[in-house]
């Protein structure tokens, strides 16, 4: 996941809402940030959003308790005023752009006790929320020493930055009860031929120069470098729901829980990737003659096609988000009949288009390898991990006030 982070496009239908319109001025505003970043303020807007629609609406358990609405508030001015508060709070240069879309969005709603209250509410709401994260520990930045020997993480080229977001894993979660409670098991030894099947297939289609590469996976990689999960799996969401017609009250919970899973997967990743500080692919490739696999041929020379992140490999950390995003995506629109299309204005002329969750998975999945930042096993992990991240808080949080009432699947099924 690179620092520099440009904006999905996405297609969509005729429906809206005023959840979905701050969507969308959320992703612009967190746009340019790092992945990390970008799914906490995802969380933190979501999460005031939910909390402000529903103290008027009562569909739902709420995320935060004492957040009260007084009866006829409106949720869409509630929605709204708590967007605005939470971004304008955390992007103060924004403020002026941040105040003419709340007008724009409040101009909408009759003026009356009903948008005054409901506006309360959301303000109410987006000030709990900032309470709540403000000494969670994203601030808490912390040098990271790395392990010496064969296998371990080591700053990487062409820049050699020591290791980031050591921190991020030791962050307040927003869900999950412990940052280590579904760490991954550890990557496959050194010395097993597991490990040297997935060393050789990144060193074929990650490399630079790879003839092994096809344009459709150079394409995706490039995308997925440019895309965190954070504004990937927000801006699938908000298509799917236009076509599904989702109700305010609906998307208020929705994009809360997806946001809350892609935010805690992240914090999970990254304990487990500095808990087994697992070399990256180009260091291991540059030393495959040192490793004690004799079957791993080193090339001294690798360059991947993609810079890689300044931090370990193992698991992959846009892997675990976007598996996240995915899984509570397709709990509420499922995983096949879409119409989901993919732009960037960094890539003229590329332009992904899917009608399963399953292939848009496999793509983001393909895209570290043949990006040659990670082992496939970085992504297998990963992929198990998002989804246990996800089903938790779906099985967890904003549950119906009412057993009968949701229509998303929330089947009970173990972790694995």
């Amino acid at each position: 996941m690179k620092t520099i982070l440009t904006t999905v496009l996405m297609t969509s239908a005729a429906f809206a809402d005023v959840i979905t319109d701050w969507n969308a001025i959320m992703l612009a505003m967190i746009n340019g940030q790092t992945a990390q970043a970008q799914s906490r303020y995802g969380a933190i807007t979501h999460l005031a959003i939910f909390d402000a629609v529903n103290a008027i609406t009562q569909d739902y358990k709420p995320y935060l308790t004492g957040i009260t609405a007084t009866p006829g508030a409106s949720p869409e001015a509630a929605a709204a005023a708590a967007a605005h508060h939470v971004l304008r709070h955390y992007f103060h240069a924004n403020a002026a752009s941040l105040d003419t879309d709340l007008v724009a969005s409040l101009g909408r709603i009759p003026d009356g006790a009903a948008k005054t209250n409901g506006t309360n509410v959301g303000r109410a709401a987006a000030t709990a929320m900032i309470a709540r994260r403000a000494n969670d520990g994203s601030a808490t930045v912390m040098a990271y020493t790395p392990k010496s020997g064969i296998g371990f993480w080591q700053p990487t080229p062409p820049a050699f930055q020591a290791g980031g977001f050591l921190h991020w894993g030791k962050m307040a979660p927003f869900a999950l009860a412990r940052t280590d409670q579904f760490r991954p098991k550890a990557p496959p030894p050194l010395t097993s031929n597991e490990y040297k099947r997935h060393y050789d297939e990144v060193k074929s289609v990650g490399s630079t120069f790879s003839t092994d590469r096809p344009q459709d996976r150079t394409d995706i990689a490039r995308f997925a470098s440019m895309t965190s999960p954070t504004n990937l799996w927000n801006s699938v969401a908000a298509q799917l729901s236009r076509a599904h017609g989702m109700s305010l009250s609906e998307n208020a919970r929705m994009f809360a829980l997806l946001n809350m899973a892609i935010a805690d997967a992240g914090i999970a990743v990254f304990e487990a990737k500095y808990h087994y500080h697992l070399w990256r692919p180009v260091t291991a490739i540059r030393a495959g003659n040192m490793d004690p696999n004799p079957n791993t041929e080193g090339d001294p020379g690798f360059s991947t096609f993609i810079p890689t992140p300044p931090y370990p490999a193992y698991p992959s950390g846009f892997g675990g988000l976007s598996n996240a995003g995915s899984y509570i995506v397709e709990r509420f629109f499922g995983g096949n009949r879409h119409t989901i299309t993919l732009t960037n204005p960094a890539l003229p002329g590329v332009v992904l288009q899917y009608t399963k969750i399953r292939q848009l998975t496999d793509d983001h999945a393909d895209a570290r390898i043949y990006s040659g930042i990670h082992f496939r096993f970085d992504q297998d992990a990963a992929e198990v991990l998002g989804a246990n991240v996800a089903r938790y808080i779906k099985q967890n949080h904003l549950r119906c006030a009412r057993a009968d009432q949701c229509g998303d699947s929330d089947e009970d099924d173990d972790q694995e």
